[in-house]
């Protein structure tokens, strides 16, 4: 069992749900399971299931917000986050609907967030549902093919470029220092542009060798339409990215995408050639939120 240096540090864990019935009674109770004590705050995003009569029959001790629509990944989370703000929290763990953890990952992750300020983002090992391999995501991520494969790691934690936010320690520090998930993502690109603002403050995202959670969904193949909605996310996450000034972002973002429409256009792909030109003229529309996001990103460093 891991050992802080200090009283037990409050944690609040929060769950964004949309039609949770599948997951709900592993993942929350996992979480109460926590040698940890945690506060547990589910945003529902207007389940169409008994979620929320679910939680509020079986599980009274977890507070429900109900926002009645789906806000998606970002915004729901955010408010969950001023939530923690205002409530004093030292902590505040995201977790994944379709994840849960095991008994000592809140402990382990924070002992180890005790002892290594540099991290503002603390990641436990990602293994797929059945525990038996990683997550095809995460092993994308950090080439780790499973639980042996990670405690042979030779540091407690080790810095990635990137791990998605199924599964994130977050000190409240770094919430006031970094702020929450920007608005312009409505669904999916949120955690990576994070990253990158975590990154821009000096800090770092790290994986825990000894925490584990599970993350229960299968690759499935990618439709185009899913496809090209991930390539104008990646270009949305490059327009906003704090590391970039405006010249930099606009060439990553608006010029990448024409160029990858020219370049399908030359080898004979007219219909991914006007996929690529759709996504730059999006992006040219959504220019004004853009410049505010990216404003907000600058006032944020100083």
């Amino acid at each position: 069992m891991a050992e802080l240096s200090h009283k037990t540090p409050s944690v609040c864990v929060i769950i964004v749900s949309y039609n949770f019935g599948r997951w709900i009674h592993q993942c929350i109770p996992s979480v109460m399971a926590s040698t940890i004590p945690a506060t547990i705050l589910v945003i529902d995003n207007g389940s169409a299931d008994a979620t929320c009569e679910i939680i509020r029959r079986e599980y009274p001790g977890v507070k429900l917000i109900e926002t009645h629509q789906n806000l998606g990944f970002g915004r729901a989370n955010n408010i969950g986050m001023q939530y923690a703000l205002e409530a004093g929290f030292d902590y505040l763990f995201l977790l994944n609907q379709d994840a849960w953890i095991e008994p000592d990952t809140l402990e382990k992750l924070i002992a180890a967030a005790d002892k290594k300020r540099e991290y503002s983002i603390l990641s436990p090992v990602h293994l797929n549902g059945k525990g038996d391999a990683a997550d095809f995501g995460f092993s994308e991520y950090t080439g780790l093919k499973n639980r042996e494969e990670a405690l042979q790691l030779t540091d407690e934690v080790t810095a990635y470029p990137f791990i998605n936010a199924a599964m994130w320690l977050l000190p409240i520090s770094a919430i006031k220092e970094v702020g929450v998930f920007a608005p312009i993502f409505a669904h999916y690109g949120e955690d990576r542009n994070y990253v990158h603002r975590v990154q821009q403050q000096g800090h770092q995202l790290g994986l825990v060798k000894a925490a584990f959670g599970y993350h229960d969904r299968a690759a499935r193949p990618v439709s185009r339409e899913q496809w090209f909605y991930s390539e104008f996310v990646y270009f949305l996450t490059e327009a906003v990215n704090p590391k970039y000034n405006w010249s930099e972002a606009a060439a990553y973002s608006l010029l990448a995408a024409l160029k990858k429409a020219m370049k399908a256009l030359l080898s004979g792909k007219r219909s991914d050639s006007s996929a690529y030109l759709h996504i730059a003229f999006r992006l040219l529309r959504m220019s004004a939120s853009i410049r505010q996001t990216r404003r907000g990103q600058r006032i944020r460093q100083k």
